[in-house]
C-alpha cells in the first residue's frame, strides 16, 4: 500500500472503491462491512470462503490500508466498518492507540503465535511477509549484494537502486533502522539512500519489481511476495531478476504481518468475531497457504505450499510488531527525507 498516515482525511472518503458486495445463501440476512488495505487477491479469496462456509455477506471495501484508518478515525463511532483488514500492523496499532478497536477472542488470538498479535490483543496477525532484495541477474551477482541495508546508503550504489519511499511497506525498515541506531542515523540513511535512488524512487512495490525485472534498475527492496507475483504474471521465461535475504538479524531484514481487528463501534460484533476466527483458522490460512498472493500463513499451524522460502527458516531482524509501533517514528523521518 503506497501513502503514510497523515491524519484524518476527508468526510468524502466515505464513498471507498467497492470491490466486492456479495450475497450470501442462507445466514439469516446476517452482514459484515470489511475495510481492507490488504490486497483484493488475498482479501477476495478468503471472503468467498468465509461467505460460504457461513452465509453471512459481506460488504468488502478496498483501498490504501492508512487511508482506510484516517478515514475510521474521522467516522469515528459511525463508521460502517465492522472489521478492519491491513497489510501491516502500525495501522492496527495506530486505531488501538485511538481506542476504536475491540477486544478479539481469546480462542482466536490463540490460533496466532503471541509474537504476532497486537501486544493488547486488539488485533490479530494473520499472515506475514518479509523484506528482501530484489536484483536484476544481468546486471548483478549475488556475491556483489550488500549484506546489510545499511550498505545501500554507500556512494557505489548511486543510480543503482529503487525503492518505494511512500509505499507502507517500506516504513517498518525506517522504523527497524531507527530502534537500532538511532532516528539520527535513519535519517541520514534515508537521504542517502534516496539520493542513491534518485530517479528509482517508485510509488509502489509493484513498480519496483518490473523496473528491477526490465533491467531499468539495479536493485531493490520489496517485500519476497511481489517477486513471486511477478513471476507468476508473467512466466518463468520472463524473469531476469532473482531475490536475496539480508545478512541474518539485519535492520533491513523484517518480517511484516498483516492483521485484522474488529472496529469498537461495530453492531456486528458476534459475527465480526467470526469473521476473524475464521480468517485465522486451518480453512483460512490453507487458502492462504495454496493462494497466489505468496503470503506465508502465520496461524494455526499451517506452513505455504508455495515453492518459496520456508517461514521458519527465516532470519529476520527480532523487532517486535509493539516496537515497529503505530509507524509514526518512520512517517515522520519519512517526511523529514521529504520521501513522503
Amino acid at each position: 500500500m503506497r501513502r503514510a498516515l497523515t491524519g484524518c482525511v476527508a468526510a468524502s472518503l466515505g464513498a471507498v472503491l467497492l470491490t466486492g458486495c456479495a450475497q450470501g445463501s442462507g445466514g439469516g440476512g446476517e452482514s459484515l462491512t470489511v475495510y481492507s488495505g490488504q490486497h483484493v487477491q488475498t482479501t477476495e479469496s478468503l471472503v468467498t470462503a468465509f461467505e460460504k462456509q457461513t452465509g453471512i455477506s459481506v460488504n468488502l471495501r478496498s483501498d490504501d490500508e492508512d487511508v482506510l484508518a484516517d478515514q475510521i478515525v474521522t467516522e469515528g463511532s459511525h463508521s460502517p466498518a465492522d472489521v478492519y483488514y491491513t497489510e501491516n500492523s502500525p495501522p492496527l496499532q495506530y486505531l488501538a492507540s485511538k481506542g476504536l478497536l475491540a477486544g478479539v477472542d481469546s480462542s482466536t488470538l490463540a490460533n496466532t503465535p503471541s509474537r504476532f498479535n497486537s501486544p493488547d490483543g486488539k488485533w490479530v496477525g494473520v499472515s506475514a511477509r518479509v523484506s528482501v532484495m530484489i536484483y536484476n541477474t544481468s546486471l548483478l551477482k549475488a556475491d556483489q549484494l550488500p549484506s546489510s541495508a545499511m550498505d545501500l546508503a554507500e556512494p557505489q550504489w548511486k543510480g543503482k537502486v529503487a525503492i518505494a519511499g511512500s509505499e507502507t511497506d517500506f516504513q517498518p525498515i525506517v522504523t527497524s533502522i531507527a530502534r537500532t541506531h538511532g532516528e539520527a542515523e535513519a535519517l541520514r540513511w534515508l537521504e542517502a539512500v534516496k539520493a542513491n535512488a534518485g530517479g528509482h524512487d517508485y510509488p509502489d512495490n509493484e513498480t519496483v519489481t518490473s523496473q528491477v525485472n526490465s533491467g531499468q534498475v539495479a536493485l531493490g527492496i520489496i517485500n519476497q511476495y511481489y517477486w513471486y507475483r511477478e513471476r507468476a504474471q508473467v512466466g518463468e521465461s520472463a524473469m531476469h531478476s532473482a531475490i536475496a535475504y539480508f545478512a541474518p538479524r539485519d535492520v533491513g531484514y523484517v518480517v511484516d504481518v498483516s492483521g485484522a481487528g474488529i472496529l469498537k463501534s461495530s453492531t456486528h460484533q458476534a459475527t465480526a468475531q467470526r469473521f476473524l476466527a475464521f480468517l485465522t483458522s486451518q480453512q483460512g490460512q490453507r487458502i492462504l497457504a495454496h493462494s497466489d498472493s505468496f503470503e506465508y500463513p502465520i496461524a494455526s499451524g499451517v506452513t505455504t505450499a508455495q515453492p518459496e522460502t520456508r517461514f521458519d527458516q527465516l532470519q529476520p531482524n527480532d523487532i517486535t510488531v509493539a516496537e515497529l509501533g503505530t509507524g509514526a517514528e518512520a512517517i515522520r523521518l519519512l517526511q523529514e527525507a521529504q520521501l513522503l
